[in-house]
């Protein structure tokens, strides 16, 4: 099907939403492929690593204008790319076609904003009704989320999360073996790898999002040492410089255009 996914991709690319029926089309086969994927899966250099989307499609746009179309470019996007913004709808299925047309050369991981309670309340619910009368497209893709791989890693050197770090969870293996297939729950390991934030104190800290926790610097040493890694790389907060962070057995925030920054490895 791939002369059809291309024509997806040429009118999503103009910020042209498609029909309901092609997008339950395309949620229905992108799945078929996420199914196939681990909880952290693996990406190989070169790879452009990018943050939070959060509906802004033409910025988007210029990440693409900017860092290359696939399958020229590589892409790994971090989570988060629906609510907020004006354009989730044409944002999500945009990134979804690409997934599914470039299935080894684009990887989408899951954002705690990749959730039926958290759409139906920062905006991508509303707007699938506002587009769409009715709630089939949103119901399409929150049933698509529960799919996305939990985070990637990069050369077996850098592992990527949209969130941070668990208590619970203190080798790859660990996160291996969650059973990803399910709503973001309120709490657990799973909540952690989409919630957590880095933090300037040492050790395990409670969380004033109300979820996952914080961390400090001693904590990813000793779980990059414990896996072998070198940076633990994730989105989830907003950096004014383009990497934040960044030291070696450390962790560094990565960001898309204009709201959130980018990388290239």
């Amino acid at each position: 099907m791939e002369p059809e996914v291309d024509a997806w991709i040429e009118q999503l690319s103009q910020c042209k939403q498609l029909t309901e029926a092609d997008v339950k089309k395309l949620c229905d086969k992108t799945r078929e492929i996420l199914m196939e994927e681990s909880n952290v899966q693996p990406v190989r250099c070169p790879v452009t690593v990018c943050g939070d989307i959060h509906g802004q499609f033409h910025d988007l746009s210029e990440l693409f204008r900017i860092g290359g179309n696939s399958p020229d470019t590589n892409y790994l996007f971090m989570g988060d790319y629906v609510d907020r913004g004006y354009y989730s709808v044409e944002t999500v299925t945009l990134l979804v076609a690409m997934k599914l047309r470039y299935r080894d050369r684009v990887t989408i991981l899951r954002g705690n904003h990749e959730s039926r309670q958290i759409t139906q309340v920062y905006g991508f619910y509303d707007e699938c009704l506002r587009k769409y009368g009715n709630a089939n497209v949103w119901r399409f893709f929150t049933d698509l989320f529960d799919f996305l791989p939990l985070t990637a890693l990069i050369d077996n050197q850098i592992f990527c999360l949209h969130g941070g770090l668990s208590p619970s969870i203190d080798t790859l293996d660990h996160v291996r073996s969650i059973d990803r297939v399910q709503e973001v729950p309120h709490e657990g390991p799973m909540c952690d790898l989409l919630w957590s934030d880095p933090d300037d104190r040492c050790g395990w800290g409670i969380s004033p999002r109300g979820a996952g926790y914080t961390f400090g610097q001693d904590i990813s040493e000793a779980f990059n040492h414990n896996n072998g890694l070198t940076l633990v790389a994730r989105a989830h907060q907003l950096v004014m410089e383009a990497c934040n962070s960044i030291r070696p057995l450390g962790q560094g925030n990565r960001w898309s255009p204009d709201v959130y920054q980018t990388i290239s490895l």
